[in-house]
This record gives structure tokens, C-alpha cells and sequence, in this order.
């Protein structure tokens, strides 16, 4: 019974977020708010809202293992996605086709990102400030002073289609949709938190992998519709910027995990999921930097074949 609510629960999550979206998108384009930096703030968080609400109960029924795994696990997924999507669709090269200074950047902050977490893993005691850990603070700091190192290639890019909803349905089913995100995303984690102790199975699992597989679906949905565009500067975008998001919001889980330092109080299998971001990372980045060359298709997908070996293998030694 609990695997049928989880199951139910995740696609209620999903079906909500990609419609949050879709309202997000038209609010941005049709209302005053549709400057850059806000529809830009928008649409960041409409599509992180299912791993923050999911994390938030999380931490409500003091599992930190399942707060803190499913903002890393989705991070671990979503880079997944782009491998998947890379093996599938090698003959198009999607990382020969794309501008390489628009993406770098992200990369290289979310791999600053990773070895900050990793770091507090391994030192031994953590700094905090008004109950916060230092590398969270850090952490946010990071990300907004790096934000005007974050652009586009200054052309205009192509985005995915919207439906046409007058501004005032959208508004209207963007409440509607975040609130049902909410729900859903509460219920995910509290079944989530019921399954692991049922089970057996590994809080830091069920938060890493099950929870942030059915968080990150929207992704894909983005990452498949910017494929259907060839825009594929939107698609490797699209999750670069998605993981910087989602790193910087576990400042917001340990600002209410009253117990101190959230980090200091996981489990140590959580460094694995660290780890495996942090070297998932490191072959995109190889993956951004790598000069084109007249690789066939299968030596050109090799990193990614091995991005997605590399996280089964992880998740089967986890669970």
C-alpha cells in the first residue's frame, strides 16, 4: 500500500509541476513581472518547487537524510537525464552543437558547489551561524555573487511552446498548481520517510534516488522539448542552472532543521551522493571542453555511457 501512495504521489508531482510551468512561462511573458531577472526567478522556481516542498517536509518529520538526499539525488538525476539523452540521440552530438562559454560557467560553479558539501562531510564539526553551517551560507553566497557570471550567448534562443492561457488563468493555475505541488510533494515525502523504515531500506536511497528520480521528471520534459526544438544550449542549461538552484535551497532546509547544522546531522552514505555528483560534474564539463573531432558515435558517447553505468552502479550499492 505504501508503494502505491508513493507511486500515485510522485505522478501527482510531476503532472502538477510541468503544468506550474507551463503557468509560470505565460505569467512571465504576459504580466509586468516578465522582466528577465523575475520570469528567470519564476520559472527557477516553479520547477524547483517539488524538491523544495518534498525537502521541507523532509524536514518536518526530522529525516534530514531524505531532505538533504533528495536535493543532491535530483542534482545526481538530472545529470543523468542529459546522459541518457545524449546516448540516445549521440548521432546529433548535442555537446559539439552547443555554445561552450554559455555553459562552462554553471558547471564549473556547481562543481564548487559539490566539493564545498563534500568538504563539511570530511571536516570533522561544522561552523554555524544562528544554527546554519557555514558552507550552506557559503554556498548562497556563491551562487548570488555568480550570477552575473551566468549568461547567455547573448542570442535569442528559441523556447520551448507554451499554451496560449490568458494571464488570469494563469495566474490562477499556477496557484492552484503549486498548491497541489505542495501537497503531493508533502505526501511524497512522509510515504518516502514510512517506506524506508518499512522497508529497510536506506533513508539517504529512498531520498537520493526514488524521491528525487520523481521530483526531476519535469526536467526531462524540458530537456525533451528543447531536443524537439535542436535548441540544445536550452536543454544543457536547463539542468546546469536546475542544480546551482536546488544547492543553494538546502540553505533554506537548514535555516528551519532546528538541531543545528543540517549537514553534520546525515547519515555517512550521503557522501557517496555527493561524490557522484561531483564526478558526474567533472565529465560534463570534460564533455563541454572536449574539442570536436571526427569521433564515430559511439567513442563520442563514451562519457556519457559511463555517467549513467557510474550511477547505477552508486544507487545499487546504496540501496
Amino acid at each position: 500500500m505504501l508503494i502505491l501512495v508513493f507511486l500515485l504521489a510522485a505522478a501527482v508531482v510531476v503532472a502538477a509541476a510541468i503544468y506550474l510551468n507551463q503557468f509560470g512561462d505565460v505569467i512571465s511573458k504576459k504580466s509586468s513581472l516578465s522582466g528577465a531577472a523575475v520570469g528567470t526567478f519564476l520559472i527557477a522556481g516553479a520547477t524547483s518547487l517539488p524538491e523544495l516542498t518534498t525537502s521541507l517536509t523532509a524536514v518536518y518529520i526530522d529525516n534530514p537524510d531524505i531532505a538533504v538526499g533528495n536535493m543532491l539525488g535530483s542534482n545526481g538525476f538530472n545529470l543523468l537525464i542529459l546522459a541518457v539523452v545524449d546516448l540516445i540521440y549521440r548521432r546529433r552530438r548535442l555537446y559539439q552543437q552547443i555554445d561552450t562559454k554559455a555553459n562552462v560557467p554553471s558547471a564549473l560553479i556547481g562543481l564548487l558547489f559539490f566539493i564545498i558539501i563534500i568538504a563539511s562531510f570530511l571536516i570533522p564539526g561544522s561552523i554555524s551561524i544562528f544554527g546554519v553551517g557555514i558552507e550552506l551560507i557559503l554556498v548562497v553566497l556563491v551562487y548570488v555573487f555568480s550570477m552575473k557570471y551566468i549568461s547567455s550567448d547573448g542570442e535569442e534562443q528559441e523556447e520551448a511552446p507554451t499554451k496560449d492561457f490568458s494571464l488570469r488563468t494563469a495566474v490562477i493555475g499556477f496557484i492552484i498548481a503549486a498548491i497541489v505541488v505542495f501537497l503531493s510533494g508533502s505526501l511524497l515525502s512522509i510515504t518516502g520517510d514510512r517506506l524506508a523504515v518499512a522497508t529497510g531500506m536506506n533513508a539517504s536511497f529512498v531520498g537520493s534516488f526514488l524521491i528525487a528520480a520523481s521530483t526531476s521528471l519535469p526536467e526531462l520534459v524540458t530537456v525533451l522539448a528543447a531536443f524537439k526544438l535542436a535548441n540544445y544550449n536550452m536543454a544543457i542549461g536547463s539542468i546546469l542552472g536546475s542544480n546551482l538552484f536546488n544547492i543553494q535551497l538546502l540553505a533554506l532546509t537548514d535555516i528551519l532543521y532546528r538541531k543545528g547544522p543540517i549537514l553534520a546531522a546525515l547519515d555517512a552514505s550521503n557522501i557517496f551522493i555527493a561524490g557522484l555528483g561531483l564526478v558526474m560534474t567533472i565529465v560534463i564539463l570534460y564533455l563541454l571542453v572536449r574539442p570536436a573531432n571526427a569521433l564515430n558515435q559511439w567513442r563520442y558517447a563514451a562519457p556519457s555511457l559511463v555517467m549513467a553505468l557510474l550511477y547505477l552502479v552508486v544507487s545499487y550499492v546504496l540501496f
